[in-house]
């Protein structure tokens, strides 16, 4: 069978992410980070997530991005922006405070790893370039750059036996996600998308993340399981 690595936040992209690579008859290995985020909740939804969907193995590494600093989800220092303050609400096309400097470039590194020691065929990650927050490592043009670094940089890539990085979601919008996982029996209401959830997994209602997520819902005409505060 063949293998894919899934990154798996616990949010609404990756859990859709998913379920399209078990539709495509991955054996699914999945792999979340503790990054030094705020809050932990949307750990403990990957790991629920995992669980209910047979995944082969999942796996949570440690990094210490918050060390850095530099993240509205990251530094004690910079607050979430919420309500008018976010930019899903200005409509700004600036890079909002919520980005978190290279992530994507070391989680997707890490993926590379584990990929080559696995002999996997296939990376799978959410980004997505349409309903997104502005972040510049969710465009079409990092990922092509990524996948040519990959290509070099491996064992496998060199031996023409490369992973493939598959974006499924990059060109859809939010609603059309939803309306995909909804098709896939994916079950949102254990998902965490918001960028301060609780400590009992209850999401804030007010920063991009959730305003981006309600809206999707209210447009897909799908009844938002989302628990709030």
């Amino acid at each position: 069978m063949k293998k894919a690595i899934i990154l798996l936040s616990g949010g609404l992209d990756s859990s859709t992410c998913l379920a399209i690579a078990k539709q495509q008859g991955y054996e699914c290995y999945a792999l979340s980070f503790r990054y030094g985020q705020k809050h932990s909740s949307e750990l403990v939804a990957a790991e629920g997530i995992a669980k209910t969907e047979s995944i082969k193995l999942h796996k949570i590494i440690d990094l210490d991005l918050g060390s850095f600093g530099g993240s509205a989800l990251t530094d004690e220092q910079i607050n979430v922006p919420t309500g008018e303050n976010t930019a899903f609400a200005e409509k700004s096309a600036d890079i909002p405070v919520t980005y978190v400097p290279a992530r994507n470039t070391v989680f997707l590194s890490i993926a590379l790893a584990w990929a080559e020691v696995l002999e996997a065929d296939a990376i799978f990650a959410g980004v997505n370039a349409v309903d997104y927050s502005g972040y510049p490592d969710c465009r079409p043009e990092y990922i092509d750059a990524f996948q040519k670094m990959a290509d070099l940089a491996t064992k496998a890539g060199i031996e023409g036996k490369g992973v493939k990085l598959v974006t499924p979601l990059i060109d859809l919008t939010k609603v059309d996600i939803i309306k995909k996982g909804v098709e896939l029996g994916v079950d949102y209401s254990q998902t965490i998308s918001c960028y301060q959830a609780d400590n009992e997994g209850k999401a804030c209602g007010e920063c991009d993340s959730c305003l981006i997520r309600k809206q999707a819902f209210a447009d897909a005409n799908v009844a938002d399981p989302t628990l709030y505060v």
